[in-house]
């Protein structure tokens, strides 16, 4: 067996713990710094996407705070999964892919990770 098998998982897994530390620490010196005024809740929407199965396998990056998820574990990344950008409102705008098309908009992040699932490709994932 190659001992190579279980790297796209385990390089998977590592992101999303990455992102969602890196993420709340940024949330975080952002309160200290201007208390009060609001921050994207990015962090919620990483934790909603990594609780969801077919999401959880795909690795996940940010741009911004966009959350994009690519089947490919290294850069050129192939991003074909909806894109999330968490808004100053509190609100969650999903796009297409490749575009900046306009999904929908949710209220929650769980209802984002909903929209998003329901508008992946069939066979998505997972990572390699």
């Amino acid at each position: 067996m190659n001992s190579n098998a279980s790297m796209p998982p385990r390089a998977v897994e590592a992101r999303w713990q990455q992102l969602i530390l890196t993420w709340q620490r940024q949330r975080d010196d952002h309160e200290v710094r201007a208390p009060g005024s609001p921050f994207p809740d990015i962090v919620a929407l990483l934790e909603a996407a990594r609780a969801e199965p077919r999401l959880r396998e795909l690795f996940p990056f940010t741009s911004d705070h966009t959350l994009r998820l690519s089947t490919s574990t290294t850069f050129p990344y192939v991003v074909q999964a909806p894109a999330v950008d968490p808004l100053p409102d509190g609100r969650f705008r999903v796009c297409e892919a490749r575009s900046s098309r306009v999904i929908g908009y949710a209220a929650s992040a769980d209802e984002a990770v909903r929209l998003v699932t329901a508008h992946l490709p069939e066979g998505l994932g997972p990572a390699s």
